[in-house]
C-alpha cells in the first residue's frame, strides 16, 4: 500500500530519547569508573600495567577492583578471584616481529567456571557494553583460571596469531 504525506497528518507521532534507542543496559557505569578507565588509558606506563573492574550485584553497577602496576601477565592472573568474573584492561610491553615495541591495551574477559551463575549471567549481559566504552579492539576470554592467562596467549591474540 503506497501511502501519501496527508494520510500521515492524523497519526501521532512519538520521538523516543536517544538513551531509549540504545541497547539496553543491565549493569550502569559509573562516572567515577569512566574516569578511571580514562586515565588508565591514557596513562604512559611502560611494563605491564592493568585494571580489574567486577560487576555489583546489590547496585547493579560496576567498580574498580584493583589495579596492577609493574606486575607479570602471570602474576596479575595469580591475584584475580577464581570464584568472580572480572573485565581486565591490561597495557602490556609487545614486541612486534619487525622489532616494533607498542604497549597496546586487551579486555580480559575473566570468567572462572567457579562463578555463581547469576554472576556470570550478569557479567556476560554486560560486557558488549564494557568492550564498547573501554575502546579497546581485542578480547581475550579466559574461563580456565591463571592457566589460561599468560603472556604467551596475550601476544598470540595481539599478534592475532
Amino acid at each position: 500500500m503506497v501511502r501519501d504525506s496527508k494520510s500521515y497528518e492524523n497519526e501521532s507521532l512519538i520521538l523516543l530519547p536517544a538513551c531509549l534507542l540504545q541497547s539496553a543496559r543491565t549493569v550502569d557505569i559509573p562516572q567515577s569508573v569512566l574516569e578511571d578507565l580514562k586515565n588508565f588509558r591514557f596513562k604512559n606506563a611502560k611494563g605491564t600495567t592493568a585494571i580489574s573492574i567486577k560487576i555489583v550485584k546489590s547496585s547493579l553497577t560496576m567498580a574498580v577492583d584493583e589495579e596492577f602496576e609493574d606486575q607479570s601477565i602471570e602474576e596479575i592472573a595469580e591475584e584475580l578471584p577464581e570464584s568472580g568474573p572480572r573485565y581486565v584492561l591490561i597495557s602490556h610491553e609487545l614486541k612486534h616481529p619487525d622489532g616494533r615495541t607498542s604497549y597496546p591495551i586487551i579486555l580480559i574477559n575473566w570468567a572462572p567456571p567457579s562463578s555463581p551463575i547469576g554472576l556470570m549471567t550478569l557479567h556476560a549481559s554486560a560486557l558488549s557494553y564494557f568492550h564498547q566504552v573501554s575502546e579497546v579492539s581485542k578480547v581475550l576470554e579466559v574461563r580456565d583460571g591463571a592457566e589460561g592467562l599468560t603472556t604467551q596467549a596475550v601476544n598470540e591474540k595481539l599478534l592475532g596469531n
